[in-house]
This record gives structure tokens, sequence and C-alpha cells, in this order.
């Protein structure tokens, strides 16, 4: 294993053990102290936090399949491209998801009179749709630089 890619792949599975705890230990607890208030909203805030955090591993699970065809030297293939599509994707739902949980998001702030909720869902949606932006830009450059190996293996 190469080190450049173990030190990636290692920032990766560290970057997946807080959202991993989080839902582990702090939701089922949060949704435990508020269930009796709104039971209703809080099965559908579980929803979604669960959603997006299935999207999350997914995208993180595909990052190390990515890395690990940066391993073996097959980075510019089409195996790089689906993986890019496909943390893509996960970074689209991710946004989506929290995009139509923001009138939620803004009720639970106003009834807890925390302001700071309604930022917290603002950056969640724009980083996954600069992840989502950003995924999209490299599997384009991706694809033509496959493209354009391909073109030159046939001209020698």
């Amino acid at each position: 294993m190469k080190r450049e890619t173990l030190f990636l792949k290692i920032a990766v599975f560290l970057i997946g053990i807080p959202v991993l705890a989080l839902c582990v230990w702090v939701v089922p607890r949060v949704a435990l102290d508020t269930v009796e208030h709104s039971p209703i909203l809080t099965i559908v805030a579980l929803i979604g936090v669960y959603a997006t955090a299935i999207a999350y591993f997914v995208a993180l699970f595909t990052t190390i399949k990515l890395l690990s065809y940066i391993d073996q030297n097959i980075a510019f293939s089409e195996l790089s491209v689906k993986a890019l599509i496909k943390i893509k994707y996960c970074a689209i739902i991710i946004s989506s998801v929290y995009v139509v949980g923001m009138p939620l998001i803004y009720y639970a702030a106003e009834v807890d009179d925390a302001p700071g909720l309604i930022l917290i869902g603002m950056v969640i949606i724009f980083a996954s749709f600069v992840v989502a932006v950003f995924a999209a830009v490299l599997q384009k450059l991706l694809k033509n630089a496959i493209d354009i190996k391909s073109e030159n293996d046939l001209t020698v």
C-alpha cells in the first residue's frame, strides 16, 4: 500500500468516526428527549438524519475504493468514473435531504430559540453541494483523460 493513499484512507476513516458516534449515541438520546413533544416530527427528523448518514458512509466507502484503484494503478479507468458518479449522487442526496428538511430545522430552531441550527443546516447543504460539484468536475476531467488515453493507445 502506498504512503499517500494510506494517509488518505486513514483520514477518510477518521472522518467517519464522529458521524458514526453521533448516529449511535447522540441522535437516539436527542430523539428520546424530543419524542414526547412531537413524535411525528421526531420520526421525520430521524429518517432524514439516518438517510444522510447512510449516503455519507456510502460516499466514504466509495472514496476508499477510489483510493484503492489509485493503489492498483487503475485510476484512469471507468471504475474511477463510476466511483466519482456515486460520490456525486451521495452528496446530492445529502444536500437534497437537508434542503427538504430545512423547514423542520427552522421549526426546531424557533422552538428552542437556537438560530445556530439553521446555520448548521445551511453549512451541511452548501458543503455537500460543493462536494457534488467537485466530484462532477473530477468525473468530467477523468472521463476526458480516459478518452485521450484511449485515443493515444489506438494511435501508437
